[in-house]
């Protein structure tokens, strides 16, 4: 319906959704399998930490150690990182990893759920026996009848206690130990073993209230010889968290073991190498909409999978707002798609200011053919879009080979991580700023085994990306490292002797005693020496290297902006991107009450400005009456206002004796509306009259 609502053609509308949901599950696919590629340590981790925690509750030894172990619940300590967001998405890996391969009994808290001790531990007994659990002292006798359903299987409710737990999990044992080997082959839970343990994630240690966890810690462990329980505790700040939540005689009654997971930023880096700087995918994102999801990420949340989000809004968009994004597809389905185009399409594709240039850049006869003739746009359609896919191939792998060269430079000229370098690429031409000058200065200094590195790197680049077009390029690199690999570095030193023969020397060019004026005429006579110095053999074949390397960031590292239906790929919307992510609260719930057609688009709201529309919400028509009152605001001066702009949207006469009056629907609809004025934070009550309200916003309000 999003799409089907736009201006276009329905099959149009239709074919491009399709595009962007086919496209969309593409990258959902490589998202997901990316995602479980970076926690897969982490999980493994903890999972290897599970099983040996159970092997040790199910081991026999008798020594000291052992013993001492035993009365300790083992505690695993993940720190995730701020990124709370993304929590739960781990969490969930994990537990459906753990009932999986290790334990059917996974327990998963949130702080919001457990404010108290009782509330915690119903909330582990519902999730893991999945019947009603009681928390009155006294059963009812109802209850504790024997109904129908059987006497193998347990009562409806049961004593929210550690005991009632205890008591069910050896009696599950029990059955599960007593079941013929064939039940055991055919059930689900046939590759645990024996005892499996008890999992409890704490999701968000630090919402926990301290108290609630301490008490918790102390029962559980006055039944670790019962009950095989295991912790997780999700940390989102610093494992001293725990040392600040829990004191030490209750901490002592935890074997405690670290686990930190990935970083966000790393995270958030490899995403967007593997979905935003490729060519596998033809939808791409301009260095504004970058920098407002980058933005976000940094300044916000640090929410990998908000950026994710924020990426497929992007996607939405460009589909939505671009007619030509037709064409935004791998290349054969693209060419094929361009020679499908009808005439609206092609006069669109006139319209772009990237084809105006082409075409103004053409001969005359070859501008008349592209104005008028739409089969011939089509033909040089496609030999544009083969150019554009063209141009991605060799982008990515050279923007990769000037990121190695420049990444490991002091200070980092150019970025420290490539979606910077990307950033500067898709905005200007780089090698124009000064940064990419400083930059290939400190490298014209680079030593030999460092300068050789970060070829090898190149080449490295340039070998697993494969491109047609840049097998000279890699042979040029390859032959270069050869060369460097092949200079002596003795004989190097040796021949950098002056070029007018004599070398001058500093002990030469100085005398013991001199005054200022012969002093300032050997530096300088210094410094034309060393100008004229000949170069050593390195120094020559590292200024080809890097001359070589700054001609293919000038041949391939072009904006997009020259690549002619740039367009059809890029969406560059950032203010729009901006508006839907990063919107002001404050500044939306204003536009809102004044102009509630920005976002219900119903034509009936539309009016002037300034203008109280009688058709508005009630909320609405309340704000624009309170902006004109002063700091004080009688409520039933008010509520006759009110009453006034409704009658006139009932259509009722003004004058008459019933329209004066104010009857209980008005008066309801007008108490609802104030008190939702009240929680927005627009008005307070005031004991300075008792009937009138204060009013708390001003100036641009």
């Amino acid at each position: 319906d999003y799409f089907h609502n736009s201006q276009d053609d329905t099959e149009t509308s239709k074919l491009r959704f399709q595009l962007c949901q086919s496209l969309w599950e593409e990258m959902k696919l490589k998202t997901e399998l990316l995602q479980d590629n970076l926690n897969k340590k982490i999980l493994d981790s903890l999972l290897e930490f599970v099983r040996n925690s159970t092997a040790s509750f199910q081991s026999s030894t008798d020594d000291w150690a052992s013993r001492m172990r035993s009365d300790e619940i083992p505690t695993a300590a993940l720190v995730l990182g701020v990124n709370v967001p993304d929590h739960d998405m781990t969490f969930q890996s994990l537990s459906d990893l753990l009932q999986q391969s290790v334990t059917p009994f996974v327990v998963s808290l949130q702080s919001k759920e457990c404010s108290a001790l009782m509330h915690l531990v119903q909330k582990v007994l519902v999730q893991l026996m999945g019947c009603g659990v009681s928390v009155d002292d006294e059963e009812d006798e109802e209850e504790s009848q024997p109904g129908p359903r059987g006497a193998d299987q347990p009562p409806m409710r049961w004593r929210c206690s550690l005991a009632t737990l205890c008591d069910w999990y050896q009696t599950v044992q029990k059955k599960a130990a007593s079941s013929s080997p064939s039940k055991k082959r055919s059930s689900s839970s046939a590759d645990f073993r024996p005892n499996p343990p008890i999992v409890v994630i704490f999701k968000d240690l630090e919402s926990f209230n301290p108290k609630v966890l301490q008490d918790f810690i102390i029962i559980c462990s006055q039944y670790i010889r019962k009950l095989p329980l295991i912790f997780i505790f999700g940390i989102a700040t610093s494992p001293i968290t725990i040392r600040r939540m829990l004191p030490h005689s209750v901490s002592a009654l935890l074997c405690i073991e670290l686990f930190q997971s990935l970083s966000c930023t790393e995270h958030l880096a490899t995403v967007i190498d593997k979905l935003v700087l490729t060519k596998k995918f033809p939808f791409k994102l301009s260095g504004k909409v970058l920098q407002v999801l980058v933005g976000i990420f940094l300044y916000h949340d640090f929410s990998v999978r908000n950026f994710i989000k924020g990426l497929q809004l992007s996607l939405l968009e460009h589909f939505h707002s671009q007619p030509l994004s037709v064409l935004c597809c791998h290349k054969q389905e693209a060419l094929t798609r361009a020679q499908q185009l009808r005439h609206e399409d092609c006069e669109a594709i006139r319209q772009l200011p990237s084809f105006m240039r082409y075409v103004e850049s053409q001969e005359p006869q070859e501008q008349v053919k592209l104005l008028t003739s739409d089969q011939h746009v089509k033909d040089v359609c496609q030999k544009l879009l083969k150019e554009l896919h063209h141009y991605h191939k060799q982008y990515y792998p050279v923007l990769r080979c000037l990121h190695a060269l420049t990444s490991s430079l002091p200070k980092h000229p150019l970025g420290k991580q490539i979606r910077e370098l990307h950033v500067t690429c898709l905005e200007r031409n780089v090698w124009e700023c000064e940064e990419y000058g400083a930059a290939f200065q400190l490298l014209r200094m680079l030593a030999k085994d460092d300068l050789v590195a970060a070829l090898q790197k190149c080449i490295d680049i340039l070998t697993s990306a494969k491109p047609k077009e840049l097998q000279d390029a890699l042979q040029h690199l390859q032959d270069f490292s050869r060369r460097f690999e092949q200079l002596d570095n003795g004989s190097a030193a040796d021949e950098g002797t002056a070029e007018g023969g004599e070398d001058v020397s500093p002990s030469k060019g100085l005398q013991k005693k001199t005054d200022l004026f012969h002093l300032q005429k050997t530096l300088l006579e210094m410094r034309e020496t060393r100008r004229t110095k000949k170069l050593s053999r390195f120094e020559v074949l590292r200024n080809k290297a890097l001359d070589f390397m700054e001609s293919l960031v000038k041949k391939h590292l072009v904006p997009p902006e020259s690549q002619t239906l740039f367009e059809v790929c890029y969406f560059s919307a950032s203010g729009t991107l901006r508006r839907h992510l990063n919107a002001t609260p404050r500044t939306s719930i204003q536009t809102a009450l004044n102009n509630p057609y920005c976002y219900l688009q119903n034509e009936a709201l539309k009016s002037d400005r300034g203008v109280i529309s009688n058709a508005a919400p009630d909320i609405c028509i309340v704000y624009k009456l309170h902006l004109e009152c002063g700091r004080l605001i009688n409520l039933y001066d008010w509520l006759e206002a009110f009453a006034t702009v409704v009658t006139a949207a009932e259509g009722e006469e003004l004058d008459s004796a019933e329209a004066a009056k104010v009857d209980e629907v008005k008066h309801a609809r007008f108490i609802r509306a104030v008190s939702e004025l009240e929680f927005l934070g627009f008005v307070k009550p005031t004991k300075q009259k008792t009937d009138h309200v204060a009013r708390l916003t001003w100036g641009g309000c």
